[in-house]
């Protein structure tokens, strides 16, 4: 029964739709700890120590962190596969572009596969970054995301990437709530408007919040 819902478009679709909530639940509580920086590097730093003791002494040190990870890969990988595979079958569906041009869709939808790779790369970008430390300027500190933070918008290009990445993040979100909601049952006439509102509140919200850290360094109100 799984390989056969898997299969059906419905099916990937709706694998599209729960994973893309799952990481917009995420991506709320990760903007909500990022703008934690803005009250000092004492709290931020304890904020980033405590991500690694939640659940203690249930959960062991990190268990609890390594289990969201896993979790968000699984449904990064999941989102990923399910939309290439979808466009696939679409191209398949249509080898031929049509006669009649379709009527000019939203600027949002337009860019979503293109959003996608943008944020699939950024993603590794990121990871590298600030939590592994491969990619990052000014000499990785472990254990001091606040200083970590703070070198890497400290650089045009750090700057550069991840505000062109939270740009395409507030289209995907746009677009991807609604989408999600329709394949899941819950769009209709009447509540249409009131999921475009929405979407276009969170990914408004989404965009600011995290662009406000780069924006606190460049200013240094974050220093």
């Amino acid at each position: 029964m799984a390989r056969t819902v898997w299969d059906s478009t419905v099916g990937k679709k709706t694998v599209m739709a729960v994973s893309g909530l799952i990481m917009l639940a995420y991506l709320v509580a990760h903007m909500i700890g990022n703008l934690k920086i803005y009250f000092g590097a004492g709290e931020f730093n304890a904020y980033g120590h405590w991500l690694r003791t939640v659940g203690e002494p249930f959960m062991h040190y990190e268990w609890t962190l390594w289990l969201i990870r896993v979790v968000l890969v699984v449904a990064v990988v999941a989102h990923a596969v399910s939309a290439y595979q979808l466009s696939r079958r679409d191209i398949k569906a249509r080898p031929s572009k049509y006669v009649h041009s379709k009527p000019r869709a939203s600027y949002a939808t337009r860019t979503m596969r293109w959003g996608g790779i943008i944020l699939g790369l950024f993603i590794v970008w990121h990871v590298l970054d600030l939590t592994t430390g491969t990619v990052h300027s000014g000499g990785f500190q472990e254990g001091h995301p606040y200083q970590n933070v703070v070198d890497t918008f400290s650089t045009w290009y750090g700057n550069v990437i991840y505000i062109v990445a939270m740009l395409a993040l507030g289209l995907h979100i746009r677009h991807g709530f609604w989408s999600a909601a329709q394949t899941l049952g819950a769009g209709s006439r009447t509540r249409d408007r009131a999921l475009k509102t929405v979407a276009n509140v969170l990914a408004l919200l989404l965009t600011a919040g995290f662009i406000a850290v780069p924006v606190g360094v460049m200013t240094g109100v974050v220093s």
